[in-house]
């Protein structure tokens, strides 16, 4: 049973809007079912881009809608949809947006949630691609199966309040540690929503994976989480550990320019190298403590404003003292970091992997700072390696392979 979350409607944007939605179409977000799709799919509601409004495009059931929109229900019930997470894990958070839907959008919502075993899910018959209808009775008859009117609910019934036309975002805060695999979104009693974001965690089944394949250790899908910067003006640290390779520049994390950079630039002797003159830095929390092998730092995309060049730190820390350093602005002891990844020169719009120094040093970590030099621009950070839990059953190729943990380190996974 899940424990009982308390939810709260915002009226500005939240800062679980920097996670991932675990529902979006690009990371694997599907719907399975919905009662009616009438004037447009309930597919809709996972496109990754936001919604557009064609004022003078029809189509033979009515308007246009980059969204979900239902017919006007005149039987009894209400309408709903069932979505299966491309990400599973801990829920914080929702946006219900019913941008340009100013006379047609749903009343009210709900929304319920389940944690799924694979065997528990039905087979469902394939929706394609649909307009002008109402769920089938195959259809009816296989999603029954799932009894989702009895998931857990964790956006109780509440109305939705329009904005702007063209920004109109109903923001809903979810406080549960409980993982979820599915949510089911109500409309009461019929009409639309333009998209649904189901922001959140990856969680992971550290148990299950292969020991001798390194695995993504910062992957915000496992887990990973950014828990401070010095800055963030163009794109927040926690698309860099997104899903899939970086789409565009507002898919990673840039900072401002620095203000403290020399009027005329100063090169190194000897070479055409620029000194760097400051730095800006991020910090994560591993989804999983391990050991790093392998950093990959792909700056495409950032063409004009990648980072001279980077560096990669890490630390153990338990979660009181990583709830210190939040509070401190992560002013840690330099004798706590442990070198990962040296300063390292990077070249513009190019994926370039490095390996890490803990080969050698074979140290356990549970947060990675990576810092770059002046400021720029980073698409995407791999952390490549192995769950400490696996490293001392990896067969070790050097014969004096040790695994630091440090005494009170305790694991909140």
């Amino acid at each position: 049973m899940a424990d009982s979350p308390r939810e709260g409607k915002l009226s500005r944007s939240p800062d679980f809007v920097q996670l991932i939605d675990m529902a979006s179409e690009s990371v694997g977000g599907k719907i399975m079912f919905a009662t009616d799709d009438f004037f447009a799919p309930a597919e809709n509601l996972l496109k990754s881009d936001g919604p557009r409004f064609k004022e003078h495009e029809y189509t033979e059931f009515g308007q246009w809608m980059d969204g979900w929109e239902t017919r006007r229900r005149r039987a009894p019930g209400h309408d709903w949809c069932i979505v299966k997470l491309g990400v599973q894990g801990v829920i914080r958070g929702f946006d219900v947006d019913i941008s340009y839907f100013t006379g047609s959008y749903a009343p009210r919502i709900s929304i319920q949630a389940a944690n799924l075993e694979a065997d528990q899910e039905p087979e469902l018959p394939e929706r394609g691609v649909r307009a002008g209808v109402a769920a089938t009775p195959a259809e009816w008859e296989a999603v029954a199966q799932l009894k989702s009117d009895g998931w857990d609910c964790v956006v109780p019934m509440t109305q939705l309040t329009p904005g702007k036309p063209a920004c109109s975002h109903n923001y809903f805060l979810v406080n549960s540690l409980q993982k979820w695999t599915h949510v089911r979104l109500n409309l009461f009693p019929d009409g639309g929503v333009a998209r649904l974001r189901v922001y959140g965690i990856g969680q992971k089944d550290w148990a299950a994976v292969d020991p001798k394949e390194p695995l993504d250790l910062v992957a915000i899908a496992y887990g990973g989480a950014c828990v401070g910067f010095s800055n963030a003006c163009f794109g927040h640290p926690n698309r860099m550990i997104g899903v899939g390779p970086p789409k565009a520049v507002g898919d990673g994390w840039e900072t401002a320019r620095r203000r403290d950079r020399p009027p005329v630039l100063q090169g190194i002797e000897g070479g055409g190298a620029v000194l760097p003159a400051g730095c800006e830095w991020a910090v994560f929390r591993l989804a999983h403590p391990g050991v790093v092998t392998q950093v990959e730092v792909d700056t495409r995309h950032f063409k004009g404003s990648s980072p001279a060049s980077c560096s990669l730190d890490g630390c153990i820390l338990t979660t009181q003292e990583e709830e210190d350093m939040i509070r401190q602005r992560w002013d840690l002891p330099g004798h706590r970091w442990k070198a990962l990844l040296p300063v390292t020169k990077l070249s513009p719009d190019e994926s370039q992997v490095f390996n890490s120094l803990t080969p050698e040093l074979q140290d356990v970590v549970t947060h990675a700072r990576l810092t770059i030099y002046p400021d720029g621009g980073v698409g995407r950070l791999r952390l490549r390696g192995f769950p400490s839990s696996i490293c001392l059953l990896r067969p070790r190729e050097k014969p004096m392979m040790r695994f630091s943990v440090k005494a009170g380190f305790r694991s909140n996974l």
